[in-house]
């Protein structure tokens, strides 16, 4: 239920309508038969993963970026399908270098493709150990020999090298060599992306899906509301002063002021482009692994939904183009930075937030972490047991 009107005394409050917050709520609900307020700064409920329909094209647009659900978490995916179905999209990628369109991740095709070859598994495998030998008995420092030495120089230096760089407006020769562990590389012709168990999107839609979470008069939602504005009710100190237990998942370093300084996160930039055709990429999502094209990739959303044609337009089609940046305090802040100090400094909230009484941060900006969304389900699982019933218990 989405109201302006909140309850007159919830039992918990949860800043943040994002899939964290609304499990929490919706846990409470059932378990508990508690009463639950959600409030948030923004004019919709779906954090990140909130979508709505386009009217020209017809199709869903995933406002803050492709939303993709994947899982092999069984717990997960039993939760999920008490509210909604789901497609059987199964997500492929795919790069243009060059002029030339490839398969991602790296596999047989894309290697034979790119070197013009027709290598078995076995003989790919001794091309790319070859290659990446250049490196071998060293301890890469930076991104880009770490890189080289993980799939060789030519592969990297295709698809890796510039879409990084235009990832972290950065060289990849002055990143540290910490932000890509490992770069998949599959000998067979599997192009799948994700290798979960399950996989699809939601049938009616992410809001559809979300809303049905939280369908219960015991809910009540506040949307355009500032956890930090004292001029409204449920604000930080008021709710502190009364001791009613606070789920919060906005910026952890936000709750306190910022007064250990502010921790850094990647924001994305998007750029809508229509087109006068049924189709314009033929995939859901394209890269763009070259320098000249100042994005990284685009996404086309009606290739999400080939369930839908009938509900689409022909004629029509909307692409957004993904740029990547740094972000500053009032941006959208999307993927953390991670430096040591970074690290450093989220220890420092952390110990902070772990003291802070009646208060569960979670959700990835206030726990500082990148989730998938099955990742977040899960933590909002765990935390509402180990974390909120106990503190609602008491």
């Amino acid at each position: 239920m989405t109201s302006n009107e909140q309850n007159a005394t919830p039992d918990l409050v949860i800043v943040g309508a994002g899939l964290f917050g609304l499990t929490i709520a919706q846990q409470a609900v059932e378990k508990l038969g508690v009463n639950v307020t959600i409030i948030d700064i923004r004019d919709h409920i779906g954090g990140n993963a909130y979508s709505y329909m386009d009217p020209e094209t017809g199709a869903e647009i995933h406002k803050y970026g492709a939303h993709l659900f994947h899982t092999s978490n069984q717990r997960v995916w039993d939760y999920v399908n008490r509210f909604t179905k789901f497609t059987n999209y199964v997500h492929r990628v795919y790069a243009t270098h060059n002029g030339e369109v490839f398969p991602l991740p790296i596999n047989l095709g894309t290697i034979n493709q790119f070197f013009r070859a027709n290598y078995t598994p076995a003989q790919a495998k001794a091309l790319i150990d070859e290659q990446a030998g250049e490196l071998a008995g060293t301890d890469p420092a930076s991104l880009n020999d770490q890189g080289i030495s993980l799939i060789g120089r030519p592969l990297y230096e295709a698809f890796i090298k510039n879409y990084t760089a235009k990832q972290w407006q950065t060289d990849p020769s002055e990143l540290p060599a910490s932000i890509i562990k490992r770069l998949p590389v599959r000998f067979n012709y599997n192009n799948r992306y994700f290798k979960d168990t399950w996989e699809g999107l939601p049938a009616d839609g992410y809001t559809a899906w979300l809303e049905r979470m939280i369908d219960d008069p015991r809910i009540t939602v506040q949307l355009e509301t500032d956890f930090f504005d004292e001029t409204q009710p449920l604000n930080k100190k008021a709710l502190m002063a009364a001791g009613v237990p606070i789920v919060y998942t906005g910026p952890v370093d936000r709750y306190f002021d910022y007064d250990l300084g502010e921790l850094k996160w990647r924001t994305v930039d998007f750029k809508e482009v229509r087109y006068d055709e049924g189709d314009h990429f033929g995939c859901a999502v394209m890269n763009f692994s070259d320098s000249d094209v100042p994005y990284t990739r685009a996404i086309e959303f009606k290739n999400f939904n080939p369930e839908r044609a009938d509900l689409q337009n022909p004629n029509k089609t909307v692409v957004w183009e993904e740029y990547s940046r740094f972000a500053d305090r009032d941006d959208e802040p999307y993927y953390p930075i991670n430096t040591e100090e970074d690290k450093a400094l989220y220890a420092q909230y952390k110990a902070k937030a772990e003291a802070e009484p009646n208060v569960v941060f979670g959700g990835r900006l206030g726990t500082y972490a990148y989730y998938d969304m099955d990742q977040v389900l899960n933590q909002a699982l765990v935390s509402y047991e180990k974390q909120v019933e106990p503190l609602l218990k008491k």
